[in-house]
Parts: C-alpha cells; sequence; structure tokens
C-alpha cells in the first residue's frame, strides 16, 4: 500500500485549528466548573472543582472494550474472515503508528455504520453487516481509516475528560439549587437581593455543558476525518464513503441507535458536522495528481457465513438498539 503525498501545510492548518478548537471547549467546560465553584463557596469552591476532576481521574474505572462489544453483541472475525479488510486494517495501524492493530469485529445490523471502542494499547473496531455491503473496499478503507484515527487520537479519552468534567459541574449545580432552595424563606424573611447570576448559571449549565460536549464531538470527527486523509492519502476515498451514507435514508431505530449521525436538527445539536461541510474539507486537501488512490474502488465478497440480518433494528436487553 502507499499513499497520496497531501498538502502538508494545509493539512496542519486544519488540524491546528481542531485542536485549539478541542483546548478550548474543554478549558469551557472547566471554567464553567470553577464559575458554579467560585459563585457558591468562593476560592474554596473552585479548589473543590479541580480536586473532584483529579479524584474522578484517578478513580474512574477504565471499561474494558470487551464489555462493550459484549453489550452490543459483536463477534471477533477470524482471519480467514474478510482477509482483504483484515490486512488493510494491519496497514492503517502500521501507518497511524499504533503499538497494537485493533481487533476487527461484526456486529449483525442492517444499519450501515463503524464505531471504535478502547485505547492505543487495546482497541477494537465494529462494522455492521450494512456497511461492508454497501461500500467498496476504497471506501470502506476511508471509513476504518477514521476509526484508525480515533484511536491514535485518544478520542475517548477526550471525549471521556470532558464527560467527567460535565458531571462534577451538574452535580455542582444541583447542590447550587437544593442550597438556594432551602436558602429561601430566610431570604425572603430578611428581604435579602435574589442572586440571579447564580441562578442563572445553575439552571443553564447542564445546556451549556451538553452544547460544549456536543461541540468538542463534532470538532473530534472532523480531526479524525483529516488524519484518516493523512494516512491513506486518499481523501476522496472517505468522502465518497460519507456521501454513500449520506443517500441512505435513515429510519427511527437508526435515530435510536445512532443520534444525530444525520439528522435534521440544527447544527448545534449535531453529534456529528454536517457530511457536506466534511466533505468538502475533505476535498479542500491537495492530492499529487501523478499518483492515484491505493485501493481500487471494486466490490467487498462477503463470507457465506456472515448471513445479513432479517430484521430491523431492535431494543436489546443490554438497553442498546441495533
Amino acid at each position: 500500500m502507499y499513499a497520496l503525498h497531501l498538502n502538508e501545510q494545509e493539512l496542519r492548518r486544519h488540524r491546528l485549528r481542531n485542536v485549539v478548537q478541542s483546548i478550548l471547549l474543554v478549558g469551557g467546560l472547566t471554567l464553567l466548573a470553577a464559575a458554579i465553584g467560585w459563585l457558591l463557596f468562593g476560592p474554596a469552591g473552585i479548589l473543590w472543582v479541580i480536586i473532584l476532576i483529579a479524584m474522578a481521574l484517578a478513580f474512574s474505572p477504565t471499561i474494558s472494550p470487551q464489555v462493550i462489544l459484549r453489550l452490543y453483541g459483536a463477534r471477533r472475525l477470524r482471519r480467514s474472515e474478510l482477509p482483504e479488510v483484515q490486512e488493510s486494517l494491519a496497514v492503517l495501524a502500521r501507518q497511524a503508528g499504533l503499538p497494537s492493530i485493533p481487533e476487527l469485529h461484526y456486529l449483525p445490523t442492517p444499519v450501515p455504520n463503524a464505531f471504535a471502542v478502547g485505547s492505543a494499547s487495546s482497541s477494537a473496531i465494529v462494522l455492521t453487516d450494512g456497511l461492508l455491503r454497501v461500500m467498496n473496499l476504497r471506501e470502506l478503507v476511508g471509513v476504518l481509516a477514521h476509526e484508525v484515527s480515533h484511536v491514535q487520537n485518544h478520542d475517548l479519552f477526550i471525549m471521556g475528560l470532558a464527560d467527567i468534567i460535565s458531571r462534577v459541574t451538574g452535580a455542582m449545580a444541583t447542590s447550587g439549587i437544593i442550597l438556594l432552595f432551602f436558602s429561601l424563606p430566610l431570604m425572603l424573611s430578611e428581604q435579602v437581593g435574589f442572586p440571579w447570576l447564580l441562578i442563572a448559571l445553575l439552571l443553564g449549565a447542564p445546556t451549556v455543558n451538553t452544547l460544549i460536549q456536543l461541540t468538542l464531538s463534532r470538532t473530534r470527527e472532523f480531526d479524525a476525518d483529516l488524519d484518516a486523509a493523512a494516512i491513506t492519502g486518499d481523501p476522496a476515498g472517505l468522502a465518497s464513503a460519507l456521501a454513500k451514507l449520506q443517500r441512505y435514508d435513515p429510519g427511527f431505530w437508526e435515530r435510536m441507535l445512532f443520534p444525530g449521525l444525520r439528522n435534521p436538527h440544527p447544527s448545534v445539536l449535531r453529534t456529528h458536522p454536517a457530511t457536506e461541510e466534511r466533505i468538502e474539507r475533505l476535498l479542500s486537501l491537495q492530492q499529487v495528481a501523478s499518483l492515484r488512490p491505493a485501493y481500487e474502488a471494486r466490490s467487498i465478497t462477503v463470507p457465506g457465513q456472515l448471513v445479513p440480518p432479517n430484521h430491523r433494528p431492535r431494543w436489546r436487553a443490554s438497553g442498546l438498539w441495533h
């Protein structure tokens, strides 16, 4: 396999912008938590926020990828199953500099999608039956590179960190509302002015947290797209895969299983960026015209033992839809 040489200056510019956005967004979550702590308890409140976040990071259990895979009912693909895809994933992992090759798993659902779990040292990539049957090899390599980039960029850790900070903020906001509720009679009897700024901040914190986390998620998706283009040297392959996914008409169950992937909600409520914008960014990366994509746009031969599911996505005992 060989990759096209992207315009390094363009790629660095895109990547720097995404990294800066991620830092600002995580910093924004931290500042929101600190502001609530300061308004509730003064300088000591900021110290408590720092302690709570540090303790959550230190003692939060690391969820094994196998736990998530079992929840979804995904099974590991043997080397004899989809050998060309397995070899492509191994090459992509080496290109990305991962210490180990992600395990490839199969999920029998008609919804075309893929996702990664775990960390760089122990990870897995899940491909759905629907994805294998609608993508050609070139497009599937682009999708795999996107998921490898999520693992390479430690996106699960970053999103987990954002979630921890958000939970600390939510807990402090709830505590503050309870304290204000019990202090209300005293404020009324002594005719003390209401702390309107604190009330507004406590009530609005959960919404602000959610919006920041959604924005962070979209930023990480952009970053994974750009890194996938750098790994494969073929941004058009991933762009073609995204365009094909966009043409897929989502039903109710897909929206339950993969919320925000292609929904009509305003952009601030999306977990993923608009597909058109992702495709535009990918195609803006210049390529060397004298080279061709490393993989041809040929069909994937799905092994006979991977029987297409004959059901729509449904609710499982795990609480997940697929």
